[in-house]
């Protein structure tokens, strides 16, 4: 079911500054098979079209515009993974702008299950990157995915390309909540976390965010480096960006 989450993002650093604050926030959650059901959810949303609010496949996956769920079919078969539907959790563009920082992916095999997901990440450089990994035992009963994986992309320059991170989540359903842990050699860095209700992908509802959350997109980016500049008077070392990876997509190497 295409909806919306009405929530909260929690970013807390703990070295070599600490550093902590929230922000009120929304996203999509978006049936990539139902597509054109969202594209007639209302007349200030649209899927791939100019709008108040909209949804472009040309801002994620290969960034070519072309069809997600036959992309992300794809990638699944490169990695051994049986992938039948896909739920994309986001934000919308607001007035044909959108940045986010993350992007996830719910990819589920024949049975309904959670067989993979992908974390899509981007930093304010114009530059991204994806962790696409599989679920383990996804028939299990324990509701709570748990996913490890080095750093390889460059998202702060306030942390070290040095680390780990330590994704945490639950498929969405009438509440989502996702947490991502950062650490390296010397124990925890960082955390942030995204958590939120479901309400209708419906008029109401956006116009209701319009006024509850005024220029989201817009704020986002502009936050980012507001609190940049907190840590920079803070004290905290500035890193220089390094060269984005050669890979767009880090994943398992499969066995053949």
């Amino acid at each position: 079911m295409n909806s919306l989450y009405v929530g909260k993002v929690h970013h807390r650093r703990a070295r070599p500054r600490r550093h902590a604050f929230s922000y009120g926030v929304y996203w999509l959650l978006l049936d990539l098979d139902d597509l054109e059901d969202a594209n007639r959810a209302s007349p200030i949303f649209s899927v791939d079209g100019r709008n108040l609010y909209s949804f472009h496949q040309a801002d994620h996956g290969p960034r070519d515009g072309s069809p997600l769920k036959r992309w992300i079919e794809q990638l699944g078969k490169e990695a051994g993974i049986s992938i039948e539907r896909v739920r994309l959790l986001t934000m919308p563009r607001l007035f044909g702008y959108a940045f986010n920082p993350i992007t996830i992916w719910f990819c589920h095999g024949h049975e309904g299950t959670l067989n993979a997901v992908l974390y899509e990440v981007r930093n304010t450089f114009g530059e991204h990157h994806s962790y696409f990994l599989p679920v383990e035992n996804p028939d299990r009963r324990d509701a709570k995915v748990v996913h490890e994986w080095d750093k390889m992309f460059f998202v702060s320059p306030f942390i070290d390309m040095a680390a780990r991170y330590r994704f945490e989540l639950e498929e969405p359903a009438d509440r989502m909540h996702v947490t991502v842990r950062e650490s390296d050699a010397d124990g925890h860095l960082f955390s942030a976390s995204m958590s939120g209700e479901r309400i209708p992908l419906s008029t109401r509802s956006l116009l209701t965010l319009l006024v509850s959350h005024p220029l989201l997109t817009l704020r986002v980016m502009v936050g980012i480096h507001w609190q940049a500049f907190h840590l920079w008077r803070k004290g905290a070392p500035y890193r220089s960006r390094p060269v984005a990876p050669d890979q767009a997509i880090s994943m398992p190497t499969v066995s053949r």
